[in-house]
């Protein structure tokens, strides 16, 4: 007869930690109740915590990051008649709705309302019903170490550092799982570099200052341009932590680092606070007090955005064009240059038509699937007309802004010949028109930056128009 096969939660079985999932989940439905947690933990340590943050949220276990291959072992063990015990320092709640989900389990144990169920506590339990040497266990932490060493077969599964070491000077290994990607493609992807290419827009104001030439200025946007992108992959990273749920019933999103679980919850949520410090860090040495200033706004903006405004409808997509402008007023903060009525107009209302693309390619995918409501978004399937007109309407508006602009008198101060800047209207008419089109034929990339900077004939139009503004100048 074997053995049972006893097999921890987080980290193994799940590509996550349930205790974070919850802690999130939590703050997202009660950002002003963000103080309890901690009340919970002072007042009756882990377990209190996890029972508090069990009884509040509700994590859909269907859609967990389960790890495939641990998975597939365990069914595999399962069909061989083998009996399986799931053991795991999360909370009962979610233990028993994880165990019914995947069907496989012959009994749970968890961590309770009074006692939290890890390392020795575990070790403890499990020699009680199954005796010294009496069971195999998987695990993959330091807490599972106390564990190994009373089993009579340990299964490493994703080990964290030092851990598969300390395994097997017990001597009872039996097999490593290794099942996580390539870590390089899986950072990059976490901090979403590729979003850097938006703080180019920090460049402008020197741009439109015919001051790029100045090597000191030139370093100044540079710096800026770096300490808003440690800022900015810090709040997509908080994002994604508060958007795991939704994330993972989205056909694109859920391939997403923390929300696939190829990168640990927790190194998530510990670089957070560490790219936030070192944009504060930069910002604070080597630019001015208006740039630090506007970089805190950015960032209070896009947290308050991510937990409460990208679920208003309407709002969301204003301040979307918001942020992409702050990053324009950053970059004019940065180098000391004058902040224009039409830089400003202009920006709003382009960058308000591509969040309208971002809504529009979100909902047009949401139809395809027959669903009639965004999750995480207050839109539903009838507002797709009306978010297309508003659009393109808007982006439209900042074409007339630019046309406006040519005739201003203080223009002829930057241009030797002005009128040349006219052929750039009809270019950004056809540019807008053909990113409408590719949208209302579901083609459009969930990001309109990031397939603009994918698109030759969007690249093109980028070149030409700058090649129309050095001939006036």
């Amino acid at each position: 007869m074997h053995r049972p096969l006893v097999v921890d939660l987080d980290g193994t079985l799940i590509r996550s930690d349930v205790l974070i999932e919850s802690g999130f989940a939590y703050l997202k439905t009660a950002p002003l109740r963000f103080y309890k947690p901690l009340l919970w933990l002072a007042g009756g340590g882990k377990p209190a915590l996890k029972a508090g943050l069990a009884h509040a949220t509700d994590v859909d276990v269907s859609v967990l990051p389960y790890d495939v291959t641990v998975l597939e072992w365990l069914r595999e063990e399962h069909t061989a008649g083998r009996f399986l015990v799931l053991a795991t320092a999360s909370h009962e709640r979610y233990a028993h709705a994880i165990s019914e989900h995947l069907g496989i389990f012959d009994k749970t144990f968890a961590s309770n309302d009074s006692i939290n169920l890890s390392s020795h506590n575990k070790r403890e339990k499990l020699v009680a019903e199954y005796g010294e040497k009496g069971f195999d266990y998987a695990g993959n932490s330091r807490d599972d170490i106390a564990v190994w060493r009373s089993a009579e077969r340990a299964y490493v599964v994703n080990p964290s550092n030092g851990v598969e070491r300390a395994a097997r000077k017990l001597g009872n290994v039996e097999r490593v799982i290794e099942s996580r990607p390539p870590g390089v493609k899986t950072w990059a992807k976490s901090l979403r570099l590729h979003q850097w290419l938006k703080n180019l827009l920090i460049f402008v104001p020197l741009l439109a200052a015919h001051k790029l030439r100045s090597s000191d200025l030139a370093i100044e946007a540079l710096l800026a341009f770096f300490s808003f992108g440690l800022c900015a992959s810090s709040v997509y990273l908080l994002n994604d932590l508060l958007d795991l749920e939704d994330d993972r019933h989205h056909p694109i999103k859920c391939k997403r680092p923390l929300a696939s679980g190829t990168l640990p919850i927790a190194w998530g949520l510990a670089l957070c606070p560490i790219l936030l410090l070192g944009a504060c860090i930069t910002a604070w040495l080597f630019l001015p007090v208006e740039f630090g200033a506007v970089l805190l706004g950015y960032y209070l903006l896009t947290l308050t955005y991510s937990i409460y405004l990208k679920r208003q409808v309407m709002i969301d997509v204003v301040v979307l064009a918001m942020l992409y402008t702050t990053r324009i007023i950053a970059g004019t903060a940065a180098v000391g240059a004058q902040l224009t009525f039409w830089l400003l107009a202009f920006s709003m209302f382009i960058f308000l038509s591509l969040a309208f693309v971002k809504r529009y390619a979100e909902l047009h995918l949401m139809q395809e699937q027959g669903l009639g409501k965004t999750r995480g978004r207050g839109y539903v399937a009838s507002d797709l007309p009306l978010v297309s007109s508003l659009g393109a309407a808007s982006g439209y508006l900042s074409v007339l802004v630019l046309a406006l602009y040519i005739q201003d008198a203080k223009t002829a101060d930057l241009y030797r010949h002005p009128q040349i800047i006219w052929l750039a209207c009809p270019l950004l008419l056809f540019w807008v028109s053909r990113t409408w089109l590719i949208a209302h034929r579901g083609l459009m990339h969930d990001d309109p930056i990031v397939f603009a900077a994918q698109d030759r004939l969007s690249l093109a139009v980028v070149v030409v128009c700058g090649l129309i503004f050095w001939a006036a100048a």
